[in-house]
């Protein structure tokens, strides 16, 4: 099986902030952000999922919007983050959300925050 995935041209910010904005896709593309191709199961180990079918829709949601590349490797599919491509079309958007996930997991505030 052959996936689609758009062209550089064809990602849409509106796409990939949909797809970055549930915490399961967010924290699927946080560990591939530490580079080259990653089997599907070690994502899901690194993530704490056990059923693979839990992630279907979300890898498809992240192909879709242009976020991953997955291709058929044998018996399982390669994930491959496309930082360039969305580097690219969108310079500072990847990194400024994934700063922003790792402010809101670490607890910080935001100067000028109100506390809880």
């Amino acid at each position: 099986m052959r996936y689609r995935h758009p062209d550089r041209d064809q990602i849409r910010v509106d796409g990939v902030l949909s797809a970055l904005g549930h915490p399961v896709r967010l924290a699927a593309v946080r560990v591939l952000d530490g580079g080259g191709e990653h089997n599907c199961g070690s994502v899901l180990a690194e993530l704490g999922i056990t059923a693979k079918s839990t992630m279907t829709h979300h890898w498809r949601v992240l192909r879709d919007s242009g976020v991953i590349i997955q291709e058929p490797s044998g018996r399982e599919n390669l994930l491959t983050l496309r930082r360039a491509d969305l580097d690219a079309r969108y310079p500072g958007l990847l990194d400024a959300v994934l700063a922003g996930a790792r402010t809101d997991e670490d607890g910080d505030r935001s100067p000028g925050a109100s506390p809880s």
